[in-house]
């Protein structure tokens, strides 16, 4: 995979420089070796794709925690099939109803129209996981996904009745797809970024992974840590005591793990 990096401000007093880091697969490669690497898809064309934090459940041998159960059960009656994208009805009606929980969720103009059809019209979005209340006929959700067998699934957006929020329709829809993609023999459902403490909601699946910048981690402190606490003024991550604290090695560790590498040039 070939990257880019594309400055953005930088803290002249501090001697910080910082880049967002894209990425461009190369001949042979797929959105996979992307997601692998760190990776998000950064367009629905998949011809760029994004640096960033995000989330990964490992799927074999997966079992529900007590908690996963909860939410499970609170769907009983419900029901979800796996539909592929072509044979899915996104139009009219259905269509309108996304944008209107897109505006109530992300907020207005956020996701406009143009761009969930951008979505919809690009390969970033494979297959549909539709979710059905099968006695009363009732269409409770669907999630967007992006599958690559056995490597990938990716929860892209969902989109669902916010009536049922009593319910946990949300955590419901999520739950119910890592037990079914575990069910199918996938590697992993990547469920999006953990920026802010808002997207914690997302840590209650064990295992749980995540990219830190350099590598996967299953530390649950330090995500949380890394979500909770700012860099201090001046500094990045790796110029923190704390962070390198949850590091096996320290930076020295680090370095050695890392999966990023520049070639000698003969320039």
């Amino acid at each position: 995979m070939k990257l880019l990096f594309s400055e953005t401000t930088p803290d002249y007093a501090n001697y910080l420089y910082p880049y967002a880091v894209w990425g461009y697969l190369e001949p042979g490669e797929t959105p996979a070796d992307a997601f692998a690497a760190g990776f998000l898809p950064g367009l629905p064309s998949l011809d760029r794709f994004y640096l960033v934090r995000h989330l990964r459940v490992p799927l074999p041998g997966w079992a529900p925690s007590s908690e996963n159960r909860r939410i499970l059960r609170k769907g009983t009656g419900w029901d979800c099939t796996l539909v592929p994208k072509a044979s899915f009805e996104y139009a009219g009606e259905r269509r309108d109803r996304w944008l209107s929980y897109a505006a109530e969720r992300f907020g207005e103009g956020v996701m406009p129209g143009e761009r969930l059809d951008r979505v919809m019209a690009g390969p970033v979005v494979s297959h549909v996981l539709h979710f059905t209340e099968p006695s009363t006929g009732r269409e409770l959700g669907s999630a967007v996904m992006y599958l690559e067998p056995p490597r990938v699934a990716y929860y892209y957006y969902a989109f669902y009745d916010l009536a049922l929020a009593d319910r946990n329709l949300g955590m419901f829809m999520m739950t119910r797809a890592v037990e079914h993609f575990a069910s199918l023999g996938y590697a992993h459902l990547y469920i999006g970024t953990c920026v802010t403490p808002k997207a914690l909601y997302k840590a209650q699946f064990e295992p749980l992974e995540f990219f830190n910048g350099n590598r996967w981690s299953r530390d649950a402190a330090e995500l949380k840590h890394l979500v909770q606490t700012g860099c201090p003024p001046g500094k990045h991550r790796l110029e923190t005591p704390d962070f390198l604290a949850f590091q096996p090695g320290g930076l020295a560790g680090l370095v050695a793990a890392s999966p990023f590498r520049v070639g000698r040039s003969e320039v």
